[in-house]
């Protein structure tokens, strides 16, 4: 492995921020607190202790689903290894990085933070193998598509019914982790009717959040962390797992490594967006941060079934449709004796909208009779852990052959 690089702000733009800062400039692109839109607006208004989007954040942390991210998959499956990033530090090291971008942009770093914690709550359990898995299922059914990004707006903004901001919403739903772009422009609009246009769109058009881009640029910030975040780290995982090793990267201005890469798109990133309205790398920058996601496809995404002892890459869509069609089956010949009556529909009607519910949105119907029967199942299996997916799987098929268990820590 050769001499790591670490870039450095230029000393024009060092002196240029301490000035700016010294004299107390606001960047005018910045989201204003002020601007900010809800559904609901009579309520959660901004004060001292709690400004605008720290309620966000706060409304975001301490709902259930956020403890759930612990128990994700960020990309190896079934691993009994502390030290494999799990989603909720990936969420977290979004926040840290985007953050750190934002506030040297003087950006609205508390809308970022919101995005950032929130944009992966509707992931599904075993990473982008679930996340494929259910959409396939839930497709086969209805003809909608499942998108973790759209599905983590709704468990926020419809099942939990938190009173979110339209900018954290549009945030979450525009992170698309999966495109890379060299010059990342809001797009500005202020009116719920288009975030739910754009995402209906979404589950009708398998390929529309592709085009969805930010509102903010605080949303663009975060959009582009979210790749950040997992390159290096996802690297730092599979070394440790044995699956590559740092002379496999082809990259050659970023840096090979997890610090490298953080730090020098940082730099680079800040270098050539402060004062403009838009966010961008320089040209050879940009080539090396795809070619750097390039790498990681090729050699971590693409291959890793191959490189582990467990079954789920392989057989999540069967295992996600056999439970799909349980659940379905047993809540319409069993009703509340069922599984997803006792377990979830009951579970959001008592414990998750009750409250909010009356609070927020008192014309609002009970769960189930606003929601198809799909749609629940749906929300029901993209809301488990990868523990719980396993328990519930075991327990209704007591009998399965897929030998679904963890790789121990002295396998």
């Amino acid at each position: 492995m050769g001499h790591a690089v670490y870039f450095s702000l230029s000393d024009e733009l060092v002196k240029r921020i301490e000035a700016d800062r010294r004299e107390h400039k606001v960047n005018p692109f910045a989201f204003k607190d002020e601007d900010i839109v809800r559904r609901n607006m009579d309520h959660d208004k901004a004060n001292l202790w709690r400004p605008a989007f720290v309620r966000d954040v706060e409304k975001i942390m301490h709902v259930p689903y956020y403890n759930r991210y612990s128990d994700k998959t960020q990309v190896f499956s079934l691993y009994r290894n502390d030290d494999i990033t799990r989603r909720m530090q990936h969420v977290q090291l979004v926040s840290r990085i985007a953050r750190n971008i934002g506030s040297l942009l003087g950006l609205n770093t508390d809308l970022i933070e919101a995005i950032s914690l929130g944009h992966d709550i509707g992931h599904t359990p075993f990473g982008h193998a679930g996340e494929s898995a259910l959409s396939k299922a839930y497709n086969k059914r209805t003809g909608r598509f499942f998108k973790h990004n759209i599905h983590s707006a709704r468990v926020l903004d419809k099942i939990c019914l938190l009173n979110l901001s339209l900018q954290t919403l549009d945030g979450i739903i525009c992170h698309n982790g999966e495109k890379e772009l060299d010059l990342y422009r809001p797009q500005p609009y202020s009116d719920f009717a288009e975030l739910d246009r754009k995402i209906n769109e979404c589950y009708t058009d398998k390929d529309a959040d592709k085009s969805l881009i930010p509102a903010t640029l605080e949303g663009c910030v975060m959009r582009v962390s979210d790749i950040i975040a997992y390159l290096g780290k996802d690297r730092q995982d599979a070394k440790k797992l044995g699956i590559v090793n740092d002379d496999s990267y082809k990259t050659k201005v970023i840096g090979k490594s997890n610090a490298e890469i953080i730090n020098n798109l940082i730099v680079n990133i800040v270098e050539n967006s402060y004062g403009k309205d838009y966010i961008c790398m320089s040209d050879d920058v940009f080539e090396d941060f795809a070619q750097a996601k390039k790498d990681n496809y090729d050699m971590i995404y693409m291959p890793k079934t191959g490189s582990r002892g467990v079954a789920i890459d392989y057989v999540a869509d069967e295992l996600f449709e056999n439970l799909y069609a349980f659940l379905k089956d047993d809540y319409e010949s069993k009703g509340e004796d069922s599984y997803l009556k006792k377990y979830h529909i009951d579970y959001i009607n008592n414990e998750i909208m009750l409250y909010r519910k009356d609070k927020y949105f008192p014309t609002q119907g009970e769960y189930d009779e606003v929601n198809s029967v799909d749609d629940m199942v749906m929300d029901y299996i993209a809301g488990m852990t990868d523990d719980y997916f396993i328990e519930i799987y075991n327990k209704v098929f007591p009998d399965n052959t897929y030998n679904l268990h963890y790789k121990g820590y002295f396998d």
